[in-house]
């Protein structure tokens, strides 16, 4: 720019034009967009869709799959469609136990699931929602998670010591899973689980095992069909919502509430990692943060749904039973043992007591505060509304 023009930019006004101009020079050529921009996106810049493909370990019409589904919509929404995720139920690409190693390998780019079904390949899997029970529930385990050192420590079993290609996000904190369904008379003694052809998962299986019961591992849509034709006796599933298009209703009689099997229990939203590390630092915020969200989401649908559905059994004549105290009193006994036992085995032991440890700190730091601060509001309940 010559000194003529250089002039004509010399008042304070002026030099604002200068800057314009000269960036104005320099500047590449500005491509169109192909829409909207999403979150963290300027304007003008062309629009990259990216689609995976998730599979769920859910039936297409249970709660846990519509937590997929409601994911999927809120990652669209907030990058604009830069990412579109198509949300597969069970058994669309492989059986759900399998969803880690198709993520992991790029069959899937991602799954929803729940860590109890890779518990076969490494015994601390189940800390992470399926035992044992040390006095915090799942909301509680999710805070250790982010907050205390406990994504680190999967991320470290996952992708160090399995080496899966993984990079797992939790979210969605379960209520209390009951004690399960009897086809005619409740548990009023834990000797009763002698002998019992049960079904549960996880670490839980353990549990059940040390109290003397046959146990058996199967996927939802397996478990009422077992019930009818006596392969097994009694079992559980997770929550009244899911209990009940699972059709246990139909079958069984009784429904125990309340147990330390399985208290503290989460989704796990799974990302093929490299793909993972491969997206913009705004989309990986998208994809954690609608992640949050959806946890928020889901912990209310709980609340309406299972409520509801709770309220259903009851009025088609569900014997709804609270599990005894020295029942509950014996799968504390139990948990002791399987925990002196697990941190003690020669292979998986150690990385097993590292992830025990740091749960076993936070829980009692803040399992502490949740007790001395929150009120039990089962008087209140009663006070207001037990006829």
């Amino acid at each position: 720019m010559d000194r003529r023009s250089l002039l004509k930019y010399a008042s304070v006004s002026g030099l604002a034009s200068l800057a314009t101009a000269c960036l104005s020079q320099n500047a590449p050529p500005t491509s169109q967009a192909t829409g909207s921009p999403g979150v963290g996106q300027a304007p003008g810049q062309p629009q990259q869709t990216i689609t995976w493909k998730f599979q769920s370990g859910f039936s297409p019409q249970d709660v846990f799959h519509e937590m997929l589904t409601g994911w999927a919509k809120k990652v669209e929404e907030l990058s604009g469609g830069r990412i579109k995720v198509d949300a597969l139920p069970n058994n669309a690409v492989v059986p759900f136990t399998q969803i880690v190693d198709a993520v992991s390998s790029g069959t899937l780019d991602g799954g929803l699931a729940v860590p109890a079904y890779w518990y076969g390949k490494h015994r601390a899997i189940s800390l992470f929602g399926t035992g044992p029970a040390i006095g915090i529930d799942a909301e509680t385990v999710l805070g250790w998670i982010y907050y205390g050192g406990g994504q680190e420590l999967y991320d470290e079993l996952m992708q160090k010591t399995l080496k899966f290609n993984v990079q797992s996000i939790f979210f969605g904190p379960m209520p209390t899973q009951p004690l399960g369904w009897f086809k005619e008379k409740p548990i009023t003694d834990a000797s009763q689980f002698r002998g019992l052809k049960y079904r549960t998962v996880g670490l839980s299986a353990d549990l059940f095992t040390e109290l003397g019961a046959s146990v058996q591992t199967l996927a939802g849509g397996d478990i009422v069909p077992a019930l009818q034709t006596g392969r097994i006796d009694a079992a559980e599933f997770n929550n009244p919502t899911s209990d009940k298009l699972l059709g246990f209703q139909d079958i069984a009689k009784v429904l125990m509430v309340q147990s330390y099997h399985q208290p503290a229990e989460f989704l796990e939203m799974q990302v093929n990692k490299t793909k993972y590390d491969a997206l913009p630092a705004d989309l990986k915020a998208i994809v954690r943060y609608a992640t949050m969200a959806q946890s928020a989401d889901m912990t209310w649908i709980f609340m309406d749904r299972n409520s509801k559905d709770l309220a259903d059994f009851k009025a088609k004549g569900i014997q709804v039973v609270k599990t005894p105290q020295s029942v509950l009193q014996a799968q504390l006994d139990a948990w002791s043992k399987i925990i002196e036992r697990e941190t003690t085995k020669p292979d998986t032991g150690p990385v097993f007591k590292k992830i025990y440890d740091s749960q076993r700190t936070w829980a009692q730091r803040v399992g502490t505060l949740r007790s001395d601060i929150v009120v039990d509001q089962t008087l209140a309940t009663n006070h207001f509304f037990k006829k």
